[in-house]
Formats: structure tokens, sequence, C-alpha cells
């Protein structure tokens, strides 16, 4: 008994000890580890303040900063590109991007995404795809449309925006027909089928005939990139059983323009048990004084759901004198309607 009770002192102590080493391993990786990020902060910060002010003046146009970014250290090329990029995925402006554009291409000479497409750091392989996006490099459309496909959700963000820039037609089938991708950002699906405009119509169109559990999805793409030549399949949908697709496709209607029958359309689902067909219905009558009267059919609806309100009176503010008609005589009530007329009024006098 007492040989038992030694052994169990013995493995308690080295429980105790190994539950101390432990505790110091896991406080020294810790510390470590903040000290690792301060340490890397630290260098980002400074490379900021020595670089940013530079690469403002190189994208204005200032010759000898540009000449100070393309000549900077290879070791520094990863840093500068993440800084001259990053800023592009909120800022889109024309001007810069071609700016930007020409200093990477002149930085990297296109060797940047070789060394960091293959990286197992996902910041690293979004700022390849970037700047293969960036520098338009059609012969590397395969591999970014490979990392739609990545584990990280930025990378696949990038590589969407990537093909954005690119605008390479051979990536036009797979944005397409990845509108139904959930792991894509929705707001960048869009971005990429806005890039390609009118040219995304003829596909959404033919895969929209044979695919209608996804309809919603190509309605919602052709209030992107719709033209006339959409009208007539938008027309049949806003009769669709399901009031998500209705709604879409109405919002759709908008995009494209209304003819007579579209028109009608749009006014008789004003009368929607629906709050978001009657919103989209009303939003798709703007700007319309064809036929039907549809101002008198909007008035009722100042007194709809807010949001079907918004758009009713957004529709009225836009036409013209059978408009301002109707919110002249709802802006004399003292209710949510009445200041919601009131509103328009105002705004259109200001304009």
């Amino acid at each position: 008994m007492i040989d038992l009770l030694l052994a169990f002192e013995r493995i308690a102590v080295w429980m105790v000890w190994a539950g101390v080493v432990l505790a110091l391993s896991m406080l020294c990786a810790v510390v470590t580890g903040r000290v690792a990020y301060a340490w890397h902060e630290e260098r980002r910060h400074r490379f900021e303040r020595h670089y940013g002010p530079l690469a403002a003046r190189a994208l204005e146009g200032d010759r000898a900063a540009r000449h100070a970014i393309v000549t900077c250290p290879p070791r520094d090329h990863f840093a500068m590109a993440t800084l001259l990029i990053t800023p592009l995925i909120d800022d889109r402006d024309p001007r810069r991007v071609a700016a930007t554009r020409a200093i990477v291409r002149k930085m990297t000479r296109g060797r940047l995404g070789n060394r960091l497409l293959p990286s197992r750091w996902w910041w690293r392989r979004a700022v390849a795809l970037r700047a293969i996006g960036l520098l338009q490099m059609a012969d590397r459309t395969h591999e970014v449309i490979a990392a739609l496909d990545d584990e990280h959700p930025e990378v696949r963000g990038a590589a969407l925006d990537a093909l954005a820039d690119m605008q390479d037609p051979a990536a036009l089938p797979v944005i397409v027909t990845r509108l139904h991708d959930a792991s894509l950002q929705r707001g960048r699906r869009v971005a990429a089928l806005a890039a390609f405009g009118a040219r995304c119509e003829p596909l959404i169109l033919d895969l929209a005939r044979e695919d209608e559990e996804h309809r919603i999805n190509y309605a919602r793409a052709l209030a992107v990139c719709g033209t006339e030549r959409s009208r007539a399949i938008l027309c049949e949908w806003t009769r669709d059983p399901r009031a998500d697709v209705r709604a879409a496709a109405f919002e759709a209607l908008a995009h494209v323009g209304l003819d007579d029958r579209a028109a009608a359309l749009a006014i008789n689902a004003l009368e929607s048990t629906d709050a978001p067909v009657r919103a989209m219905a009303a939003g798709a009558l703007r700007g319309w004084e064809g036929t039907g009267n549809a101002a008198w059919h909007l008035a009722p609806h100042l007194d709809d759901t807010w949001a079907v309100a918004v758009k009713a009176a957004r529709s009225l503010q836009s036409m013209r004198q059978a408009g301002r008609d109707v919110l002249e005589s709802w802006a004399r009530r003292s209710d949510l309607a009445g200041i919601l007329s009131r509103q328009m009024l105002w705004e259109s006098a200001r304009s």
C-alpha cells in the first residue's frame, strides 16, 4: 500500500511539473506572438510613414516619387504593392487605377504573382490576385479562376475582383455561372457582372430559360447588366408564383426601362399582397409618363408601408406635373404620407 502511495506521489509531482512546463510554454507562445505582431505592426507603420506620402505624390503624377517607388528594393515589393493596391478595393477611380497599374507593372514586371500565388499565407495570395487583375494579365486568367475555390474567403473575393479588372471574355461564362455561388460575396458578384455589362446578358438569358430554380439570381443580375432585350422575359417573371422573384423582376425592369406592357404589369402589381412586390413595382414606374395614369395609381401608396411609400414618392417626384399634382394634394395631410410628400416637393424645388 505504501509503495502504491509513493508511486501516486511521484506521478502527481510529474503531473505538476508537466502543468508548469505547459503553462510556461503557452505563456512564452503568447508573449512571442504578441511581440512578433507588435514588431510587424511597427514595421508596417514605419513603412507606411516613409512610403505613404511618396506613393500619394506618385499617383498624382510626380515623376521623382514614381521613380523612387519603382526602384525600391525588391524586398519591399510586396509591402509596396499592398500599399498601392489595397485602397483600390474601395476606391475604383479610373485615374487612380491606371496610375497604380503603371507603377506596379514597372515595379514588378509581372513577377509579383509568380512569387505570391503559391504562398501558404492567404493575404499574399490575395495581393497577388489583385496585382494580376490590376495588370490585366490575361495569360493568368485560368489561375485566377482556380482561386475562386480557395479555402479563404478573402482570396476568393480577390479573385472575383481580379476577373472584374481583367475583363477577359474567357472568364465571362465562369462569372455568370457563379451567380449562385454563396461562398462568393454577393456585392463582388454584382461588381463582376457590372464590369462586363451587357456582354453578360445573352448568356444569362440562355441559362435562365433552362434553370427556373435560380430565376431570382438571374433577375438580380439583369438589374445590373440587362437591356431592353431582357424586357419580355422579365415581364413573364412578374407572374412567377414566388414573391421574391416577382419583386426582383420589377427591380430589373426599373433598370431595363418600361414599355406599355411592362408599365401595365407594374401598375397592376401595386395591388399585390406582398409589400416587396409593391415596392419594386412602384420603383419601376419611376419616370413613366405613358399610358395607364401611373401617378393616380401610385397616390394611395404614399400611405402604404414605409418601403412602398418611399418608392411611390420617388416615382411621383419623377413624373413632372402629374406627379407634382398628386404630391401637392397629399402634402396638406399631417400624417407621415403628408411629411413624405412635402419632402419630395422641397427636394424638387431645390433641384
